[in-house]
């Protein structure tokens, strides 16, 4: 897919850019689509050179610079936007045309899990610099709305109580400083953190959520991620040039030609780099997965942060390389627990892979994970982010 957002559709908006990949053949047309296109055109013009930090001399230090501020960010800040509907329906692609065109000095699009693990990391940073017991919501806030102005998620979610108990004071806190949030979830605001213990102190965040932010819900509609998933073969065999060039045009299918990069996760305080991800879908050679210091934590994160995991040669495993298979075996049942779909080059059929010698027995279960993961039933089922 060619970049939708040219110069001149830059200019117009992701109304404009939406239609122009229609007209091109990318897209095919969606009544829920065309509307959210619509609601993130009007955001967008709204947004246009929004600016909100505090004139010179009006810090968000004092307490009456902060009420002003406050009074004056409710008053001009504009509402944002948040998209919620099934996996597939097109949320992402959709908020990706309105972040890239946007028109705000300071943006920042993420994904929220990410976003929320450096809120941790910083939290716990500021409190060790105070342990004078200082609050450390104000001065992360700061730091926060001076690097964006427009915060997008993506897939939203709140499972996590440690998050439930921060995400009202700093979300309330990010609105004082007029900071505008757009965001895509699976979950509607008044389903978030539901059954949950404690969600009765999680309750006051929602109806903030609801405040300052319009909430659009996309029903109907195709799944446009199943429907890439549909035929495509998942399991190539042997792991060689053809096969890679073959994963080259499942990774492109699989991510709808968006922009690939480098996705960085902080897994228990350290850096995990995924080198290649775009629109929910990670690539990794195995080498750098199973033939690296990395463990089950690191595992879980990939699979919660991915919906789709594209696997570069896989070798024949035995008792001579052991360590690699064991992290594969962990690797597998991560990726089963989460319904990641895998699709990957091997130097063997699942049931080929490790056929001989110590610890073989064990990895029958794996092998049968692998196949039951080429299924159609399989690679129709949701993945639970």
């Amino acid at each position: 897919m060619d970049n939708p957002t040219e110069p001149l559709l830059k200019q117009a908006g992701p109304l404009p850019a939406y239609r122009s990949l229609i007209d091109k053949g990318d897209l095919a047309p969606d009544p829920a689509q065309a509307l959210a296109a619509e609601r993130l055109q009007d955001l967008w013009e709204r947004l246009r050179g929004y600016d909100p930090r505090p004139a010179a001399g009006q810090a968000h230090g004092g307490l009456l610079a902060r009420l002003l501020h406050r009074r004056h960010a409710e008053e001009y800040m504009p509402i944002g936007l948040y998209l919620v509907g099934e996996v597939g329906r097109g949320k992402s692609m959709l908020m990706d045309l309105f972040f890239d065109v946007a028109d705000v000095p300071r943006k920042q699009r993420i994904h929220f899990h990410r976003f929320m693990q450096t809120v941790h990391s910083r939290l716990h940073a500021w409190k060790r610099a105070n342990p004078n017991g200082t609050d450390p919501i104000p001065p992360l806030a700061d730091t926060i709305a001076a690097e964006a102005a427009l915060l997008c998620f993506d897939e939203f979610q709140v499972n996590d109580i440690a998050d439930a108990m921060i995400l009202g004071r700093l979300f309330q806190a990010l609105f004082d400083r007029g900071v505008v949030v757009v965001a895509t979830s699976n979950i509607a605001p008044d389903d978030l953190f539901k059954g949950q213990p404690g969600r009765d102190a999680f309750l006051p965040f929602i109806a903030l959520i609801k405040q300052r932010v319009d909430v659009l819900l996309m029903t109907g509609g195709r799944d446009y991620r199943r429907e890439r998933m549909r035929g495509l073969r998942t399991w190539h065999v042997p792991a060689d040039d053809r096969s890679r060039h073959e994963l080259d045009e499942a990774f492109a299918k699989l991510t709808g030609g968006a922009a690939v990069k480098p996705v960085v996760l902080t897994v228990m305080g350290r850096e995990l780099i995924v080198p290649q991800a775009a629109d929910g879908v990670a690539r990794f050679n195995f080498d750098r997965l199973c033939n690296t210091a990395l463990g089950a934590g690191d595992y879980l994160a990939i699979a919660t942060n991915f919906r789709t995991l594209v696997l570069d040669g896989i070798p024949r495993l035995s008792p001579d390389n052991y360590d690699q298979a064991r992290r594969f075996i962990v690797l597998v049942d991560t990726l089963y627990d989460q319904h990641v779909k895998l699709v990957a080059s091997a130097d063997a059929t699942p049931d080929q892979l490790y056929q001989r010698g110590e610890n073989a027995r064990m990895f029958e279960r794996t092998a049968s994970r692998l196949d039951e993961m080429q299924s159609q039933d399989w690679l129709g089922l949701a993945h639970p982010a």
